[in-house]
């Protein structure tokens, strides 16, 4: 499937598709500020990014990159990130099999009588969790794929949204293989 970029519109016969990259780096000081560096200064765009230390023992961080691209884009954007002196592995999940994307939002929604009744009924659908109430707003804890959180952020508008918080995309791949194993 053919998505909207910042790139304008692909080449003739090239589809511009959704890539999640996991990238392993050495948590210390700057890497992420170069890792972005290279994204902005050949004007690529980035549609989520997370970054956590995942092994504190070996001083490694997740860096996981949701952007869009064509395939030639993608692989210019892998290959200068392994380029880089911090980075130990870059991952492409949505070529390399099967995986996980979640992400988490917190939507606050005002509203009185029915819409507020109906606001608890699509949460509860949704199989969201309300971490705060009000006389006037409930806040929303909203955990799964991007395509669920932005169908729930919808489906709120007309019943009073005011305000959205997201994390951005976590992803790992499925099955034995870890950090750093090849498959």
């Amino acid at each position: 499937m053919a998505i909207n970029s910042v790139y304008g519109e692909a080449p003739e016969g090239k589809d511009i598709a959704r890539h999640t990259l996991s990238v392993i780096v050495d948590n210390e000081p700057g890497v992420l500020a170069r890792v972005i560096g290279l994204f902005s200064g050949r004007g690529y765009n980035i549609e989520s990014l997370t970054v956590a230390e995942v092994d504190h023992d070996e001083h490694l961080s997740r860096i996981t990159i949701v952007c869009t691209g064509t395939e030639m884009v993608v692989e210019q954007i892998k290959n200068q990130l392994g380029r880089l002196v911090p980075v130990r592995k870059v991952s492409d999940l949505t070529i390399e099999g099967p995986h996980l994307e979640r992400e988490l939002a917190l939507v606050k929604v005002t509203g009185q009588n029915e819409k507020r009744i109906e606001a608890l009924r699509v949460a509860e659908i949704f199989r969201v969790h309300v971490v705060d109430s009000t006389l006037e707003s409930f806040v929303f804890e909203v955990t799964g794929t991007t395509g669920k959180i932005d169908a729930f952020i919808d489906l709120m508008r007309p019943l009073g949204l005011k305000d959205v918080s997201r994390t951005g995309v976590a992803a790992i791949k499925r099955g034995k293989m870890g950090i750093g194993e090849a498959a």
